[in-house]
């Protein structure tokens, strides 16, 4: 079938029974980006070899059906109280995370080779952390600037000479892959920190298995139900010696003011640990205890989604009400293992992203990498300082140390006075800023008031770590809802899809 080519009419949906025949079918109205790779239809407008099954059942939906289908998972996001909330939101208003029901697949062939580049690039980030807190050969060897990674805000001097409980640095990593005008994937960014979304995965599989329940018995997906069970054990690997059997594990939570503290309490709930804050734990003797009913229990592994400087008023931010205190010498004596390690920000700062391919090539035997970066300029750089200052127009700046969209400057859709303020910022603190050109991301049809229209979208696959890796299969798809805007962040009123990584293909 391909898109905006007359009707197809047919008097079977999804779920076997028969379905109006009048109005017209889902995308008979679509219409291609005029540049973007589509992830359902080529440019002659027919479905990928991959995903022609989905795309013809659900081309024999009636706008009508479908929009009866989107009320319903609507309403189910409601009823299951999946929220996020805003900071920037003066309102303090939690919302409904916005999820659009048609898919993006990916082919299962795709896929692995997407898997192993995930696999290759998280070994790498963590040699480079238990290097960068111990030999430096990287440093001394001169592939990486030594002030840009040493100068970096995630970079703890407190780290240095300590290796974490089973040599982990980054547990739970989420890489934001994008795909080109011509289909290649890129990496655009690491998140080695505490990277949130994954709970939205979850929560949208689920709906589209209630709303499409038919669809999952045509077509073959890989299941990410298992993401909780995997964390779990991943962490219970890399527990310290002494540890009890099993480990306890806890998710420690800043609460319920956290814009992330659905997922926080989802992934405690679906883990079957305790959820836990700051005032929850104590240490004693340098180890951790919970309280609880019947008395102090030992805690083995921490699942913490709080930032470093908020983790222990004695070691970091004393103003800090969220941490405990104490637990970063429980920590330092090896008696807790924290998930993700502290100082793993470095990693993904975002003027060191651009060395990740050399890190892969240096740590592992000169292996290339299989994933690409996008060019990145450094500001920090003299040459590529002048380049951005001169080209702020055609150019996405961004803060190094931010997330969620904040900090950032979209050059072709800038104002004059907006590139005035961020060439003023980047002057006084170029460290502080990179800049890339313009990637047209990927489009795939979206839901909108005038019915399905193409929208930008990413891709963020999480990869756990413990003794071994495992990479989720597929991610969080976010979608920028508005037209033409390429910002798919949360904050930013992007919204999600689910996933789907085919079997077979």
């Amino acid at each position: 079938m391909a898109v905006a080519t007359g009707s197809v009419r047919s008097a079977f949906s999804l779920n076997g029974h028969e379905s109006p025949t009048v109005g017209p079918l889902l995308f008979d109205q679509y219409r291609l980006h005029p540049s973007a790779w589509d992830e359902l239809f080529n440019r002659g407008g027919n479905p990928h070899d991959y995903c022609g099954a989905l795309v013809d059942r659900l081309g024999r939906l009636h706008v009508t059906e479908f929009d009866n289908r989107r009320a319903s998972a609507d309403l189910a996001f409601v009823n299951q109280g999946v929220t996020f909330s805003v900071y920037a939101d003066q309102r303090g208003v939690e919302k409904i995370f916005p999820f659009d029901l048609i898919p993006r697949p990916i082919p299962a062939t795709e896929w692995a080779t997407l898997e192993k580049g995930l696999e290759q690039r998280i070994t790498a980030l963590n040699k480079f952390l238990d290097d960068i807190y111990h030999d430096q050969r990287i440093l001394k060897e001169k592939v990486i600037p030594e002030d840009l990674a040493l100068g970096s805000k995630g970079f703890r001097k407190e780290m240095v000479g300590f290796r974490p409980p089973g040599g982990v640095y980054v547990h739970i990593c989420g890489t934001d892959l994008i795909r080109d005008a011509a289909g290649n994937f890129v990496v655009l960014e690491d998140n080695g920190r505490t990277p949130s979304g994954v709970s939205y995965v979850l929560e949208n599989r689920a709906v589209m298995k209630k709303v499409f329940p038919h669809l999952f018995q045509d077509i073959r997906v890989k299941r990410v139900e298992d993401y909780p069970h995997r964390l779990r054990d991943a962490l219970a690997s890399v527990a310290p010696e002494g540890a009890g059997s099993p480990p306890c594990v806890v998710v420690l939570s800043p609460g319920q003011y956290n814009s992330a503290y659905f997922e926080h309490s989802f992934l405690a709930r679906h883990m079957g640990v305790e959820l836990v804050f700051g005032p929850d734990l104590f240490v004693h003797d340098d180890v951790v205890y919970l309280k609880t009913t019947r008395g102090p229990q030992r805690v083995d592994v921490i699942y913490r989604r709080l930032d470093d400087d908020f983790l222990d008023p004695e070691a970091f931010r004393p103003d800090s009400l969220l941490g405990v205190p104490g637990l970063f010498r429980a920590y330092k004596a090896g008696n807790v293992t924290l998930a993700n390690a502290v100082g793993t920000g470095v990693c993904d700062d975002k003027a060191v992203y651009p060395y990740v391919e050399d890190m892969i090539r240096f740590y592992l035997d000169g292996a290339e990498p299989i994933l690409k970066n996008v060019p990145t300029y450094i500001c920090a750089r003299p040459d590529d300082l002048k380049y951005t200052l001169d080209h702020l127009e055609e150019l996405v700046v961004k803060a190094v140390n931010e997330s969620g969209g904040y900090g950032m400057l979209m050059g072709p859709s800038s104002t004059a006075a907006q590139r005035a303020e961020f060439a003023a910022k980047i002057r006084d603190n170029p460290r502080n800023y990179i800049a890339q050109p313009v990637v047209t991301l990927s489009t795939v049809p979206t839901w909108t008031d005038e019915g399905p229209a193409p929208r930008h979208v990413d891709l963020r696959p999480y990869i756990i770590t413990g003794k071994s890796t495992w990479v989720l299969p597929g991610g969080l798809t976010r979608t920028a809802l508005v037209k033409g805007s390429l910002v798919v962040n949360s904050s930013q009123g992007g919204g999600s899809k689910d996933t789907w990584v085919l079997e077979g293909r």
